[in-house]
């Protein structure tokens, strides 16, 4: 059984993404390890923080992004499968740039893909997740924040990245152009691993959140809608208050530690009261979603109300 890692980021250094932590988390259990780099801006120093990984596994391509082509944010699902396709497994794991493993979970997850392997009827295997906001010391439990996601799949020629590249559809006959396409896209169907992603893509300074908000919404609605959208928007993010947020007591990933130690931003949170902040709300902090998210957590289990799933659970 082979086991190949992959990932793709653009300027992931410069906006604050643990892309090196990320790789190291999972690197122990792959044998490869895929990585599509950008043409990234001049002062961004993902490629040389990658290179600094000291391992034969690391595999880097580079490539050019381009959101004329692959508008809506399609390019990130693009640029996903760039990755995908110079892999050799038969198990792919895909990690964003801001998603890492525990060391914890890998016998689990190399065990789970040892038992599966010739279980062709399984496509992919499901993960939960935990998503990180603010701080390290707390996480949002809210409606329409996914509980679960695919992370790994079959090195399938007809499994491609989809959308904004959040998950993956089997598409016979793709023309590697239109992946918001949903005619002629099927879910895959999926078997659940014992583990967690542990998300901190809404852990930054206040200010360089703010910037990764809006490189996001630059590749989602293109530079002049985005530009438009950000005149009158302050140059930092407002988090809201964290305590109405649930606390995070366990431990991180060793591979954060270090990462960890850097923050320096909690004198621009709000630790104190629980008063929403006068700006447009986020839909987790909406009474109609507070009051689901309240019922899914303390009565369905976790359990989405109508949440969308984009798989078909085998239980295997």
């Amino acid at each position: 059984m082979k086991i190949s890692g992959f990932t793709m980021a653009k300027n992931a250094d410069k906006l604050y993404y643990p892309i090196k932590e990320s790789i190291e988390s999972i690197l122990p259990i792959v044998d490869e390890f895929i990585v599509a780099i950008g043409d990234n801006d001049a002062d961004d120093q993902s490629l040389d923080r990658i290179r600094s990984i000291a391992s034969e596994k690391i595999k880097i391509i580079r490539t050019v992004w381009d959101i004329t082509r692959y508008p809506n944010g399609t390019e990130n699902a693009h640029q996903t499968d760039l990755a995908k396709e110079a892999c050799t497994g038969d198990w792919l794991f895909y990690l964003q740039a801001d998603e890492v493993i525990h060391e914890k979970y890998l016998g689990t997850i190399e065990k789970r893909c040892r038992e599966l392997l010739d279980r062709e009827e399984v496509e992919g295997l499901l993960f939960r997740y935990k998503h990180f906001w603010g701080d390290y010391n707390h996480i949002l439990l809210a409606h329409g924040w996914y509980p679960n996601e695919i992370r790994i799949i079959r090195n399938h020629k007809d499994i491609h990245s989809w959308e904004s590249a959040q998950s993956f559809r089997r598409i016979p006959h793709f023309d590697y152009i239109h992946y918001r396409q949903q005619k002629n896209t099927y879910k895959l169907k999926v078997a659940r691993v014992d583990a967690e992603v542990y998300h901190y893509g809404w852990v930054r300074p206040p200010e360089l959140m703010q910037r990764k908000k809006k490189s996001l919404d630059t590749i989602h609605h293109g530079v002049a809608n985005t530009e438009a959208r950000y005149k009158n928007q302050r140059d930092y993010f407002d988090y809201g208050p964290m305590k109405r947020l649930h606390p995070f007591t366990d431990t991180h990933p060793q591979v954060m530690n270090a990462w960890i130690q850097k923050f320096n931003w909690a004198d621009q949170l709000n630790y104190t009261s629980t008063s929403l902040p006068d700006r447009e709300l986020f839909k987790h902090e909406k009474l109609k979603y507070r009051v689901i998210s309240w019922i899914e957590q303390h009565i369905l289990s976790g359990n989405e109300i109508g949440g969308f799933k984009n798989y078909r659970l085998l239980k295997v």
